[in-house]
């Protein structure tokens, strides 16, 4: 059995936000919509006040809220938001749903011949399972070429990899190639994932390049399709 280490997460300001970009992208926040009052939203989430209107601010600052002073905050959605999981394109079947993380492992090993355009034979394995709101919905292998650092350690992943690729190591994926299909679930997978072994699921496979256009990640997904959607949205 595979002994899990959550992540580091968000800060909970960022946590907000980027739930509530997700649920508008989804349109479960619909544009125009007026926002529960700052007091009662506070109160639904369990967070202080200071760490909602920090959340507001950001969306504010996308161009995603409007305010207006004795009457509210209002939806306004926007297109090419940029956020934290603008390429985490799984959503819980109503939309949205705020992603998290468990590492299960994380090793260097000779990488798998799919992992193409890699700098040399081996790479960092990264081993996750995902969640949604909470719900385990995936399961994920990432292979990270060592091009971009030696080593890696689980205690310093995040909930965003997207976000310690940028901040720890300097790498931005800018872009990717994602091939979705049907597999089944690998012999490794935590029971915590819920699917039985070897059962039908979703599969995403993807190719991740960096800003010189190099094959910096490759990546494989089984996803419980009776609980979330892949969701691509062209602007």
């Amino acid at each position: 059995m595979a002994n899990l280490a959550t992540a580091r997460p968000l800060p909970k300001s960022v946590q907000v936000s980027e739930m509530l970009i997700r649920e508008i992208a989804s349109g479960r926040l619909a544009d125009g919509a007026r926002l529960p009052t700052e007091r009662q939203m506070a109160a639904d989430l369990g967070i202080a006040i200071g760490t909602l209107r920090k959340a507001l601010a950001v969306l504010a600052d996308k161009g995603l809220l409007e305010r207006r002073q004795g009457s509210g905050n209002y939806v306004r959605a926007q297109t090419n938001v940029d956020s934290v999981y603008t390429l985490f394109r799984l959503e819980l079947l109503a939309g949205g749903g705020l992603p998290t993380a468990d590492v299960l492992d994380v090793l260097k090993l000779k990488r798998p011949e799919e992992a193409t355009g890699f700098s040399g034979k081996f790479g960092h394995r990264i081993r996750r399972l995902r969640y949604l709101n909470g719900q385990p919905i995936a399961v994920e292998e990432i292979w990270l070429d060592t091009r971009y650092t030696g080593e890696v350690q689980a205690a310093n992943l995040v909930e965003s990899l997207y976000k310690f690729y940028k901040e720890a190591l300097g790498l931005v994926i800018s872009q990717v190639e994602d091939r979705v299909g049907v597999s089944t679930v690998p012999d490794w997978a935590p029971c915590a994932f819920e699917r039985p072994l070897d059962t039908a699921c979703g599969f995403i496979e993807r190719l991740g390049y960096d800003q010189q256009g190099r094959t910096a990640e490759y990546s494989r997904t089984w996803f419980n399709q009776d609980a979330v959607r892949y969701t691509i949205r062209l602007r």
